[in-house]
């Protein structure tokens, strides 16, 4: 029961059984879609999809989405027999929302023509599996023209490398970024996953920079950003909703965003470029973003023990990075587990942690816990970034890292817990047979 309560992530496992048995099961399946949308990039595909599905079903749509982000042909196979029938025939009407790994796009594209395509950002991520990420820009640029005519892409133009995918698209295009001025630069020294233009060699150069690459930039050679179909303006930040106002080609409205960070900005934007593409009034997509849930993992909120317990994902340093800005107010103090595994879906290369900016978090913990399969790693990372000693033995096992965790916490605080991938399914896990229940099933 406290599984079921807490969301068990789904499987691919019905999908890897059928694509064995019947390779063209999701080209039969798909067939009979309303729409398709897919969403692919480095970081916040999840939690775009979530906030996609939900505008959707807000739109009276019926919806079928691989929610807990099993990304691969296997994983969309599994979201869409579960949805069909006996028969294998999906409702009449049914809307996909497909969160499409950056490898794997290709394929998805082909077995389920998308309606409309969303690409969020693209950053260095399991370079032992994708590559450098100009090979994906690559990959991707040569499978846009296999796309149906049709289809509408929405780019991120806020990323020079996800602007440039737009030189190789004939069809319909939906833009968005950031158009607010007042957001504050990126700290100096924050790492930049893509400093040049591949095609001219031309650095990147920046008026403002918000993370990584995405920004206001430019080229010598003449390329710039352009101004972005949906925005965000005015945007505030929490404790609390994320405020803004939406910009979308044919009016705006105000949205109270119940998440944190200009990532999770980012995330809705993304979201209503797709519900624009398929016809979403401004009403509906304010409507859905406003009851937007955390996705599996995603700044996930529980109660274990009378205690508070926050899950955030951090996969590669931007994502990590971006993570972290969330619990920096002045004067807050945190309660920490990281946990840092190197599996198969991880990236098995943990170097990229010491290209997180961890020393800007240093004088924020109050205690810390470390766990997972390179505990060790992570402990002489934080220790370089000045963090406190680890409150207990460094734990590999994060069962025994997420009890020391909680113990560390008085009653009625707050755990704060920065999980790699499959770290974060197994804290879950744990947490589900902890009795954990999401807050807003008990609030």
């Amino acid at each position: 029961m406290a599984m079921r309560a807490l969301g068990s992530g789904g499987t691919a496992l019905p999908g890897l059984v059928v694509e064995r048995l019947h390779p063209d099961a999701v080209n039969r399946l798909a067939a009979g879609l309303a729409s398709a949308a897919l969403i692919t990039g480095t970081n916040g595909k999840t939690t775009t999809a979530a906030m996609l599905a939900r505008i959707l079903r807000a739109d009276g749509r019926t919806v079928v989405h691989n929610r807990a982000g099993s990304n691969l042909v296997r994983g969309v196979a599994s979201a869409l027999i579960e949805s069909a029938s006996p028969l294998g025939r999906l409702p009449n009407g049914t809307n996909a929302v497909l969160e499409a790994d950056e490898a794997a796009l290709p394929t998805i594209a082909a077995a389920a023509p998308p309606s409309v395509a969303v690409f969020t950002n693209l950053m260095r991520d399991q370079l032992d599996r994708y590559g450098e990420i100009e090979s994906i820009a690559r990959r991707w640029a040569a499978a846009l023209p296999t796309f149906p005519p049709d289809t509408t892409i929405a780019l991120n133009v806020d990323d020079p490398l996800i602007a440039s995918l737009s030189h190789h698209w004939t069809g319909s295009s939906l833009s968005f970024g950031i158009e607010d001025p007042d957001i504050p630069s990126a700290p100096d020294g924050e790492i930049m996953d893509a400093v040049w233009d591949p095609d001219t060699d031309d650095d990147f150069r920046y008026s403002r920079r918000y993370f990584a690459q995405l920004g206001r930039w430019h080229t010598d050679s003449g390329a710039r950003r352009p101004t972005p179909d949906i925005a965000a303006d005015r945007i505030t930040f929490g404790p609390g909703p994320t405020s803004f106002t939406l910009r979308l080609p044919q009016s705006s409205v105000n949205i109270a965003l119940p998440a944190e960070g200009l990532y999770s900005v980012y995330n809705a934007l993304a979201a209503s470029a797709a519900a624009t593409a398929l016809g979403v009034s401004a009403e509906t997509i304010r409507d859905g973003l406003q009851s937007h849930e955390a996705a599996f993992g995603r700044q996930e909120e529980m109660i274990v023990e009378g205690r508070r317990v926050r899950v955030l994902l951090g996969k590669n340093p931007s994502g990590m990075n971006q993570a972290l800005r969330t619990l920096q107010r002045p004067g807050e103090r945190h309660h920490l587990l990281i946990l840092l595994n190197d599996g198969v879906a991880d990236g098995t290369d943990v170097s990229w942690i010491w290209d997180v900016d961890w020393e800007s978090q240093a004088q924020h913990c109050e205690s810390l816990t470390v766990g997972g399969r390179r505990a060790a790693d992570m402990a002489l990372r934080l220790q370089y970034a000045g963090f406190p000693a680890p409150c207990s033995p460094i734990e590999n096992d994060v069962g025994c890292a997420l009890r020391a965790a909680l113990d560390t916490v008085p009653d009625s605080g707050r755990l704060t817990i920065l999980a790699t991938y499959t770290a974060m399914l197994d804290v879950r896990q744990r947490l589900g047979q902890m009795g954990a229940s999401r807050l807003w099933d008990v609030a």
